[in-house]
């Protein structure tokens, strides 16, 4: 009999598998016909160009908290100040009256460029994100002109059910684990959102053939 780590590590795996090139296609194709404006790229260096590219000098530029966004080097590109842009999480950061830092988060959600990923996204072209606080789901949902999502495509599933399934089971206990493990107490899903269209902005989506993020 396997022993439940191990079963769990062989459920775990069926949601970090990179589907095919059809798979991957036909995503792109629900993706687009939903308004979404997305692409797809060979691996977290390209992807980082494209952001960059994407973006204009002088733009304000907001993240969500993201693995992904870390892993691909913008959290780092950012942080070093070597950009063109308004990094508006640098002065959140740097106000210390916890007031105006909050206000200064609210003001964030309509940065020029809200950048982040998402958790999940089906074939028929929807995107899953879940949040403990909801702070980056408000930019999301309603947010600035131009919305930038990076997601490696083992986030790809058959459909909504496997997207929320895999939220639920396998993105939010990971993170949850690496937050004690940096100390924190942890995390929670109290807030999820589907994107199924786009009519009004620029939702960029940027899928990398590589596994990452959560």
């Amino acid at each position: 009999m396997e022993a439940p780590s191990d079963v769990v590590s062989k459920q775990a795996s069926t949601w970090e598998i990179l589907p095919d090139s059809t798979q991957v296609e036909e995503t792109l194709n629900a993706l687009r016909a939903r308004g979404f404006k997305p692409e797809s790229v060979p691996d977290r260096k390209t992807a980082l160009t494209r952001v960059q590219s994407l973006v204009p000098e002088g733009g304000r530029v907001m993240t969500g908290s993201s693995r992904t966004l870390d892993e691909i080097g913008l959290t780092a590109l950012l942080a070093s100040g070597n950009h063109p842009w308004v990094n508006l999480k640098a002065q959140i950061m740097a106000e210390k009256d916890s007031e105006k830092q909050l206000e200064l988060r609210r003001q964030a959600i309509f940065a020029d460029y809200f950048l982040g990923s998402v958790h999940a996204i089906t074939r028929a072209g929807e995107m899953v994100a879940g949040s403990a606080s909801g702070s980056q789901l408000a930019a999301y949902a309603y947010g600035g002109r131009n919305l930038i999502l990076v997601a490696g495509t083992q986030k790809i599933t058959t459909d909504m059910s496997e997207a929320l399934k895999r939220l639920r089971e396998y993105t939010t206990p990971l993170e949850d684990k690496r937050m004690k493990g940096l100390g924190a107490p942890g995390t929670f899903l109290s807030r999820i959102i589907i994107m199924e269209k786009e009519a009004r902005r620029n939702v960029h989506v940027i899928l990398v053939n590589e596994r990452l993020g959560f």
